[in-house]
């Protein structure tokens, strides 16, 4: 008994021992994960490797490592625009780098404006002598404004090039929350601010129609300017006007019609285009495998080429996403959040701020809160006196993304910027008839006409009514007094182009709400001049501190070497990836119905920047509870 019992200590002795070496291990692999940072040695001749395997978004969403282990679906990558810019750019200049792979299989989109400024760092690259060769299975509107600036477009024999263009239907429920009793009270000042249109009504109002045709207009031809300039022999024309007869030309394939219709230049697998790059710059000494070429991965080229911090600060602050009250994001614009970094850029005393808008606004409240911040900034201290502040849009700027532009000094867009959008809202569905068919009644007594007000269950008194009217005109007001101080208008003149209506950044800028063309490079240069700075100076990015979990992240996400199938290989799946998004927007729609919200300032037709989505666990909660709300 003796000898077993000491057996069996020493076994359990090995047992504790090996857990604790295996906890030991794990701990230094999760460590070494984290701390994990590129060096600026990995750069080696070759190519660049760009592979842009998402969205591309003024401000990537932060993603909790330890959700993203319990999804079921990893959520949608995000580059930062201003990271892939700079990485174009480090090419240009770069001796090291022969080349650029554009590898767009599994590109997601972005905004138009974002695009476009990546497209003129590509146009960076090709000046300085180097090819830039883009790959994907099929391309749609996002990829090919890419893709034009390339000087190589290659394409699956099996993909295609769609051009969609802008606009499409939505959806409008207002017979269907009819039948279902329930009852949405709406407030609203603006008679272009139609974004409650879809809850009240079964179709657009004329007055919607106009806006929104005017303005789709507007998109869609600053899109074909852009590609046309940079790929002249594109025949947009006969793939828009007639895609049917375009496709059957080429006996429906699609990626033949592509090629004739100039729209790409090579057909080829991802082998092919692999072996094509490994012509141009020669093969990878790390890997064996006949078609692998020798390229560098942007985190090692931006390690390489370190911003200048030499000179003044000026201060950039990102306001990206729908606003919201509290400190929401990234990707979405928390107003207590961004407040607060501005405040910290008034307190490091940074020389100038510019505010980079990307957001179809939201809360009154959370773009009030960003708007008196900046005011703050403006009046500075007594050391410093006052500030400048520049506001630079992205792809837009509306409703509440004006509202927090308004202590600008000088706004700059571009003419595919989407602004103005001045205009307030407010929605509250109440629950009293659909009770009612269950036989619930409501009685009780009240000491005032507010008493137990605002209640969604038994509806809303007409003293209630009516003073939360008031209220949204009163903020109407407010908006457009602060549209008219900013811009040097009456305020009889603002009205002339308030109303609610979004306007593309052209039209903007000839009713004055916009001063200039230009991208944030311009913005910066405009506050520095302001500041009087001269040439010594740099942006200081706040709110963009490096993620501590991102090589976890990265490694959770998946190999990014690893050819997985990409999404919408032709025509079929362009249309099933649209069709999701269709059922992600119908989700979005019926969940902003019922969920508590203040005034909103919000745009109608805004395309929300795309924000890093949500588990699918997340979304089917959501799913089955409408179900069981509207099954009874």
């Amino acid at each position: 008994m003796i000898f077993a019992r000491k057996v069996w200590a020493l076994l359990v002795g090995i047992k504790d021992g090996l857990v604790l070496l295996f906890m030991l291990l794990f701990f230094i692999a999760l460590y070494a994960a984290l701390t994990a940072r590129p060096s600026p040695g990995q750069v080696r001749d070759g190519a660049l490797l760009l592979k842009l395997d998402g969205t591309v978004v003024e401000e990537p969403a932060k993603v909790d490592p330890f959700e993203l282990l319990m999804a079921g679906d990893a959520p949608v990558k995000e580059h930062r625009a201003r990271d892939v810019i700079r990485t174009l750019e480090a090419a240009a200049e770069d001796e090291r780098i022969k080349a650029v792979a554009l590898d767009l299989s599994r590109f997601m989109g972005g905004g138009q404006v974002t695009l476009q400024d990546v497209g003129a760092a590509i146009d960076k690259v090709r000046k300085a002598n180097k090819p830039v060769v883009a790959f994907a299975h099929a391309y749609a509107d996002d990829g090919l404004l890419l893709a034009a600036h390339a000087s190589e477009v290659w394409v699956d024999p099996l993909g295609g090039a769609f051009v969609m263009g802008p606009g499409g239907m939505r959806l409008y429920y207002g017979e269907a929350l009819a039948r279902f009793k329930v009852t949405p009270h709406v407030f609203k000042v603006g008679t272009y601010k139609d974004f409650v249109e879809p809850y009240v009504q079964s179709q657009a109002s004329p007055a919607s129609k106009e806006a929104r045709g005017a303005l789709v207009s507007a998109i869609w031809e600053d899109w074909q300017a852009h590609v046309k300039a940079a790929r002249p022999k594109a025949d947009l024309a006969r793939v828009t006007n007639d895609p049917v007869g375009w496709l059957k030309a080429s006996q429906g394939d699609a990626a033949k019609a592509a090629l004739a219709a100039g729209l790409v230049d090579k057909l080829g697998t991802q082998a092919d285009f692999h072996a094509r790059l490994r012509a141009l710059v020669g093969p990878d000494p790390l890997d064996d495998s006949p078609l692998g070429f020798a390229h560098t991965k942007p985190a090692a080229l931006l390690a390489a080429h370190p911003e200048d911090a030499d000179g003044a600060a000026i201060a950039v602050v990102n306001v990206a996403g729908e606003i919201v009250d509290g400190k929401a994001g990234p990707g979405t614009a928390g107003g207590t959040r961004i407040a607060k970094l501005i405040d910290q850029a008034n307190a490091d005393g940074a020389k100038a701020l510019v505010l980079r808008v990307d957001s179809p606004g939201g809360s009154v409240m959370g773009s009030e809160e960003i708007r008196t911040a900046l005011n703050r900034f403006k009046a500075g201290t007594k050391e410093s006196g006052a500030r400048p502040v520049v506001v630079s849009m992205a792809n837009l700027a509306a409703s509440g993304g004006y509202w927090v532009s308004t202590p600008a000094d000088r706004i700059f867009a571009e003419p595919g910027t989407i602004t103005g959008s001045i205009g307030i809202f407010a929605m509250i569905p109440t629950f009293e008839r659909a009770l009612a068919d269950y036989g619930v009644k409501a009685d009780g007594v009240r000491s005032t006409p507010l008493s137990g007000q605002p209640d969604l269950l038994t509806g809303l008194t007409p003293e209630v009514k009516a003073m939360i009217q008031a209220n949204i005109e009163q903020n109407y007001g407010r908006f457009v007094g602060l549209v008219a101080q900013s811009r040097k208008r009456s305020p009889a003149e603002v009205e002339t182009f308030a109303e609610g209506r979004a306007w593309d950044g052209g039209t903007a800028r000839q009713k004055g709400l916009v001063d200039a063309f230009g991208g944030l490079n311009e913005a910066l240069a405009d506050a520095a001049q302001r500041a009087k700075l001269g040439d010594e100076w740099h942006p200081a990015f706040y709110g963009q501190d490096e993620d501590p979990y991102a090589s976890l992240i990265e490694q959770l996400r998946g190999n990014e070497d690893a050819d997985a199938p990409a999404a919408g290989m032709d025509l079929t799946g362009l249309v099933a990836a649209r069709q999701q998004a269709g059922i992600d927007r119908v989700l979005n729609d019926l969940a902003r119905l019922f969920e508590a919200r203040g005034a909103q300032a919000l745009c109608l037709d805004c395309p929300v920047p795309v924000a890093a989505a949500k588990p699918a666990t997340a979304q089917a909660g959501l799913m089955a509870r409408l179900l069981g709300f509207f099954g009874g």
